[in-house]
C-alpha cells in the first residue's frame, strides 16, 4: 500500500473516531447552510482534522473540502474530502454515514477511502491496485438481468419524479428489488456485490470523488446521467459491469 493510501486511511479512521464522539448525542446542534443541506460541528471537526493531516504531510497539495474553502494546489495533487457523507443518517442516529478522503493527481482520481465507523468498514482503492474492505479484496456481482436485480438509491426524487425514459429512472420499476440505502453506503454495497446499481440523482464532487476509483477497482461502472464517468457531472450510478455496460450503451442511444 502506498503511503498516500495509507495516510488517507489513517485520517479516515482518526477522523470517524472524531465523529462517533458526536454521534446520536440528543444535544447535537444542527446548523443550515446555503443550500439548505445541513451541518454540525461534528462535520467542521472532522474536517479540520483531516485537512490538518494532510498539510503537515502534503504542504502543495490542493484541499477541496465540503464544510470549508478550497485550498489551490501548488504542484497539480488534489485532496477532496467529504468529512461525514449522509449528515442527514448522522442526525438521525442511521449508522449508513461515512467519511470519505480521495486524491486527484492531474486530473485523475488516484485513490479513494471510506470509513463507516459504527459499521466497522473500511473501503480503500488505488488505481490499478483493486479494491478492498477491511483488507479483503471486494467485486461488484456478476448479475445481468435487470429483475433479478437490486437498486439502492439517496433522494426520494428518484421515486417521485415525473415518468421518464432515462434508462436509469427506467430501473425503479423493472428491477426486482429497490431500496433507499443511499448516500455512499449505497455506492459501497454496489462495489461489495450486495446491490447492483445505486443512483444518486443529486452529487456535488465531495460525495463522488472517493465512490469511483473504488466502485471501477471493484470491476463496476460509475457515471452520470449522461454517462460520463467524472465527479463533477449530473448525479451519478454506480453499477455492476454488466448492467452498467447495459446502461451505458442505452444513455449513448438516447442523448
Amino acid at each position: 500500500m502506498n503511503t498516500d493510501l495509507q495516510l488517507a486511511r489513517n485520517l479516515a479512521l482518526e477522523a470517524g473516531e472524531l465523529a462517533l464522539e458526536y454521534f446520536s448525542r440528543k444535544s447535537l446542534k444542527v446548523d443550515t447552510k446555503r443550500d439548505a443541506s445541513p451541518v454540525t460541528e461534528a462535520d467542521r471537526r472532522a474536517e479540520e482534522l483531516i485537512r490538518s493531516g494532510l498539510a503537515a504531510r502534503h504542504p502543495a497539495d490542493g484541499l477541496f473540502g465540503e464544510e470549508f474553502e478550497e485550498r489551490p494546489s501548488g504542484n497539480g495533487r488534489r485532496w477532496i474530502i467529504d468529512p461525514i457523507d449522509g449528515t442527514r443518517s448522522f442526525i438521525h442516529g442511521v449508522p449508513l454515514w461515512g467519511v470519505m478522503i480521495a486524491l486527484e493527481v492531474e486530473g485523475r482520481l488516484e485513490l479513494g477511502v471510506i470509513n463507516f465507523p459504527v459499521l466497522g468498514e473500511l473501503y480503500h482503492a488505488g488505481k490499478g491496485s483493486g479494491a478492498f474492505m477491511n483488507g479483503v479484496p471486494i467485486f461488484v456481482s456478476s448479475i445481468a438481468d435487470i429483475p433479478a436485480s437490486t437498486v439502492v438509491f439517496t433522494e426520494k426524487e428518484y421515486l417521485l419524479d415525473p415518468p421518464s425514459e432515462h434508462p436509469v429512472d427506467r430501473l425503479r420499476h423493472e428491477a426486482g428489488l429497490v431500496r433507499g440505502w443511499g448516500d455512499c453506503y449505497g455506492h459501497m454495497l454496489v462495489a461489495s456485490g450486495r446491490a447492483e446499481v445505486a443512483v444518486d440523482k443529486i452529487m456535488s464532487p465531495w460525495d463522488c470523488a472517493a465512490v469511483i476509483p473504488i466502485v471501477l477497482e471493484a470491476g463496476g461502472k460509475c457515471f452520470d446521467y449522461r454517462g460520463r464517468t467524472t465527479m463533477s457531472g449530473e448525479g451519478l450510478v454506480s453499477a455492476n459491469g454488466q448492467l452498467g455496460d447495459g446502461l451505458l450503451r442505452s444513455i449513448a442511444q438516447t442523448n
